[in-house]
């Protein structure tokens, strides 16, 4: 017999698997995991570029052989 999800969630219609069911329950009972995930993301992407230094690193890199070995 089909029964109804407690909490609804936006996408879920009908059928929802195992390990959709497992991961849900698991960030219910870790909010932590999204916090730590959340952080993550801040420390590697949201970062301001400084363009002067940019330039500067670029204009100073000396450029590569053709054939790195020689």
């Amino acid at each position: 017999m089909f029964t109804k999800q407690k909490d609804y969630k936006v996408g879920r219609d009908g059928y929802v698997s195992e390990i959709t069911q497992f991961l849900d329950e698991f960030l219910d009972e870790h909010p932590e995991v999204v916090d730590e995930q959340n952080r993550g993301w801040h420390i590697f992407w949201d970062r301001k570029v400084d363009q002067n230094e940019l330039k500067k690193a670029s204009e100073d890199s000396v450029p590569t052989k053709p054939y790195y070995y020689s």
